[in-house]
């Protein structure tokens, strides 16, 4: 019986176009579908846009359009990243869907059955621009720390979630490791707001605040506060409204992969949700970090906004996707900078596994005719090294460093190219043919191992590696496909096109 992977990127809220922040965590949860496609198992990816809230009504009266025209333009941006980055995911959900909007309705009335949904008048600080209400005890001289503004003091009445009732709970299948949150340092911040107390959670608002939303099932004065709408996407995308077998195949999600700002709303607030509507909680919450800019938080006001399609349209998706994949840890801070990411481009990517396909497939086609040579495969050249690498790459994705999985493709890429160079098989072509036949059918299987130890990360490059070696990549798949030896010996291979050309002007 196959296993089943289902992954989840949180919904990007449609107020502008992505960034590269969001860019960063699709191609993050891409890398694992792919890997989990090519491992066999059955794999659903999701992403979406967030398409409810009042900062979406304001900005829509400024430019003098609904609410509905500026959610389908922006989504249609976050729409197209599929293409753009060569994502592979399989939904794409929007909250504005009426199939999310049933299913939201449908887990309002569980957890109203359950008795933890209840009326109640509310008095705090409201963030515009969180679209959340904010605790005094978090903000900095006054201020909302993510949009440096004084929140607003709201007095409403609101529909409340006994998210109290659920504290211990969710707490010991943090603790246990039932629910996985990755990395370590998210587990202990998380636990530490739970130990602090959970309080119950507004979960409405007054239609006549928040005209742009959905309707609280029997109170159509009220419409859903950010977490039962939000939220509930995970299950609706799978037709939890309609409890199809999608739905059944794929629930619990294996993998919330979310940004840092986020934690507590997915490590809490929806736990508590699916606990009360007797729903089987996520098996891990994954957390990546921030991306600053030239070493500064990114803001219009700098003029240092990374806008991730300018980077696709100059040097390529693959290029883009190497760079937040390598260059950013998985799950911590890291720092996009052109200058960094021209030195990477050249160095790793064009003079290192560019230049290794190159020079292998140049050589083949020089000394063997194009063919895979008929010769001793090399096992014990690259074959235990190959070994490690595979080990420590398929470690490394489990423990969701992608970060330090594609450095062990780079340093194999190196190993190789170093091989290359001791060898010499330019001298070998003069004076030990069969020697030359044994190293280069090495190299070759050597470029068809790192091929597929790119294609989660870098697939376009994959693919055409491995339309070079002839290989064809559909009915590809792990662990049988990473054995060594595996390439037809007779076989024709291609001379390779620069998989990376010069830096762009």
């Amino acid at each position: 019986m196959k296993e089943k992977f289902y992954v989840t990127t949180s919904i990007a809220y449609v107020n502008a176009k992505p960034h590269i922040g969001f860019a960063m965590e699709v191609i993050q949860a891409d890398v694992l579908a792919r890997f989990h496609r090519l491992k066999g198992d059955e794999t659903f990816y999701l992403t979406g846009t967030d398409e409810h809230g009042m900062k979406l009504v304001q900005t829509a009266n400024e430019q003098g359009i609904t609410p509905q025209e500026l959610v389908d333009g922006n989504a249609a941006h976050f729409k197209s990243l599929k293409g753009k980055l060569n994502l592979s995911n399989d939904g794409f959900i929007r909250t504005t869907d009426p199939e999310h909007m049933k299913g939201a309705q449908k887990i309002w009335q569980k957890l109203a059955a359950k008795g933890d949904i209840y009326k109640d008048s509310y008095e705090g600080l409201y963030c515009v621009g969180c679209e959340a209400f904010v605790l005094e005890k978090d903000l900095v001289e006054g201020k909302c720390s993510n949009h440096n503004k004084v929140p607003e003091r709201l007095k409403e009445e609101n529909y409340f979630f006994r998210l109290s009732k659920y504290t211990e709970q969710i707490k010991k299948e943090i603790e246990t490791g039932r629910l996985k949150i990755v990395p370590e340092s998210r587990k202990h911040e998380i636990l530490s707001v739970i130990n602090d107390g959970l309080k119950d959670v507004s979960f409405s608002r007054p239609k006549k605040v928040l005209q742009w939303g959905i309707e609280v099932p029997d109170d159509p004065d009220h419409v859903m506060y950010v977490w039962c709408d939000a939220l509930s996407n995970y299950l609706t995308a799978i037709g939890y409204g309609e409890e199809s077998s999608q739905f059944k195949k794929f629930w619990p999600a294996d993998v919330h992969l979310i940004g840092k700002d986020i934690l507590r709303f997915h490590s809490a607030i929806w736990i508590g949700m699916l606990m009360s509507a007797e729903l089987e909680i996520p098996c891990a919450v994954y957390v990546h970090g921030y991306i600053t800019s030239e070493g500064k938080k990114m803001s219009k006001s700098l003029n240092n906004v990374v806008d991730p399609t300018e980077y696709v349209d100059k040097y390529g998706r693959d290029a883009l996707r190497y760079y937040l994949l390598k260059e950013i840890p998985t799950t911590d801070d890291g720092d996009f900078s052109l200058e960094r990411f021209n030195v990477v481009y050249e160095s790793e990517l064009a003079n290192n596994i560019g230049n290794l396909v190159s020079r292998v497939l140049a050589m083949t086609v020089k000394y063997f005719d194009s063919r895979v040579p008929q010769a001793d495969k090399g096992e014990g050249i690259f074959g235990p090294e190959a070994e490690k690498v595979w080990r420590n790459y398929e470690r490394a994705i489990a423990a969701f460093d992608l970060k330090k999985a594609l450095e062990q493709v780079v340093e194999f890429s190196g190993y190789a190219n170093k091989f290359v160079d001791d060898t010499k098989p330019w001298v070998l072509a003069k004076t030990n043919q069969n020697e030359l036949a044994r190293v280069i059918y090495a190299l070759l299987e050597m470029v068809r191992q790192i091929a597929l130890l790119l294609l989660p990360f870098l697939p376009g490059t994959a693919e055409k590696i491995f339309g070079y070696l002839g290989v064809d990549v559909s009915g590809i798949g792990l662990p049988i496909a990473s054995k060594w030896g595996l390439l037809e010996q007779g076989s024709v291979v291609k001379k390779a096109e620069p998989l990376f050309g010069r830096i762009p002007e």
